[in-house]
């Protein structure tokens, strides 16, 4: 299923458009943009709008979805496996087990923070990821 959002093409910059959109619903409960009432999105220019037009934009919500499970869980899965890891590794270790699975779930922690990082950076880049101005109103 897409989600459709309306907008107001600001610039554009050969095939993509920057378009300021009010927040849905899905935005107001996350919070993780800046702002409280509306944020900008490159979108790919398919319909040709020009700056000024009101648009309709539609984002795939399963993209939405993939997006929300990575940033969130993938960072807590972490965490617990590098717990379990340090816990498993102090028996061959010899040491406490509290203390390996702290250093192990803030180290996994850390890896998968870096992994969201290079996740974003790849999505940035897919065409398939990016918003679509699909009809200027």
């Amino acid at each position: 299923m897409n989600k459709q959002q309306e907008g107001i093409v600001l610039e554009v910059i050969g095939m993509t458009a920057k378009v300021k959109a009010s927040r849905h619903s899905d935005c107001e409960n996350c919070g993780s943009c800046p702002g409280n009432t509306a944020i900008v999105v490159e979108a790919y220019n398919a319909a040709g709008a020009k700056p000024g037009q009101r648009v309709a934009i539609e984002i795939r919500e399963v993209n939405m979805l993939k997006a929300a499970f990575v940033v969130y869980m993938a960072p807590l899965f972490a965490a617990i496996a590098g717990a379990l890891a340090g816990n498993y590794a102090a028996t061959y270790i010899g040491i406490d087990s509290l203390l390996t699975s702290i250093v192990g779930g803030i180290g996994f922690f850390a890896m998968a923070v870096g992994y969201v990082k290079h996740i974003d950076h790849v999505t940035r880049t897919d065409e398939r990821m990016r918003p679509v101005i699909v009809s200027v109103l």
